[in-house]
């Protein structure tokens, strides 16, 4: 298992989450992830450095608990530009990630379904493709870890025409099954069996509550991003009457914009919910 240290570097906001609340958070993804947090360091920032991300104070003392620690990776709770990668890389001496790449290697294993493996694989691409320059060293060490799950060594090696062909089949055939599934939507709708849509944070015990109605037996583990795929289950109220319960994917705080699309399929049955039901932790 990974040796891994964590930093949350942050500027002071008005989210309501702190520090230490975005640490935990972290934390907590990486151990979804099957990582084992060594190190963790906050970082509060005055300004982000376009180099990288931190400061270069900041990147030596990093460096120094890497080398010291022997520690196999370092991961960012933050979204780090292809630039900023780089460059912690080349600074600290390990892998390291940022936020996006951490939860993408969650839903790559999460996915079930197939429209959640190609909105993955989609997600996880258009990642890369700004990345893929100086490439080389962390290609030679795939096949483990953190970051690593998902579109293989084969698929990297690539030039860009050939990932962005790839993109544009995915983006095809996620439309193919985005279609689909809207059929299937409608045809349910001329049933007249209304939804109700479990929402809430992840690991909020969304899946327990399904679990307990309707006995669905879906995957329910005290971890972040224990289910990705939306899961239905019909349910007799004590009126006799039939609903149908929706159990989506969990919501994580400050989400990256560009990872929306592969909640498209949860967020759609949300809106279409006849009635919506928040699952919270106690």
């Amino acid at each position: 298992m990974e040796k891994i240290l964590l930093v949350t570097a942050y500027t002071n906001d008005r989210t309501g989450w702190s520090a230490e609340d975005r640490a935990q958070e972290l934390r907590e993804l990486v151990q979804s992830a099957g990582g084992r947090v060594h190190e963790e360091v906050i970082c509060p920032l005055k300004k982000v450095s376009p180099g990288h991300f931190i400061g270069k104070g900041k990147t030596e003392e990093l460096a120094f608990i890497v080398q010291k620690e022997n520690l196999d990776a370092v991961i960012f709770n933050n979204d780090l530009s292809p630039t900023q990668q780089k460059n912690l890389e080349a600074a600290l001496g390990v892998k390291t990630l940022d936020r996006t790449q951490l939860i993408l290697d969650i839903f790559a294993r999460r996915a079930r379904s197939n429209e959640g493996k190609v909105q993955v694989e989609l997600a996880q691409l258009s990642y890369l493709l700004p990345r893929l320059p100086g490439k080389g060293v962390e290609l030679s060490r795939l096949g483990g870890g953190i970051g690593t799950r998902g579109p293989g060594e084969t698929k990297l090696e690539v030039d860009r025409r050939r990932i962005r062909d790839r993109i544009a089949k995915l983006k095809r055939d996620l439309g193919r099954l985005t279609k689909q599934r809207k059929m299937r939507g409608k045809s349910r709708q001329k049933i007249p069996v209304p939804s109700i849509a479990i929402i809430g944070y992840t690991n909020a015990g969304k899946s327990t509550l399904l679990n307990s109605l309707t006995q669905a037996n879906v995957i329910a583990e005290d971890r972040l991003f224990s289910t990705l795929d939306p899961t239905i289950r019909q349910f007799a109220l004590p009126n006799n009457q039939r609903v149908l319960f929706v159990d989506t994917v969990g919501f994580l705080n400050d989400l990256p914009h560009h990872l929306i699309e592969s909640f498209k399929a949860t967020l759609e049955e949300v809106v279409d919910a006849d009635l919506k039901s928040r699952s919270s932790q106690c």
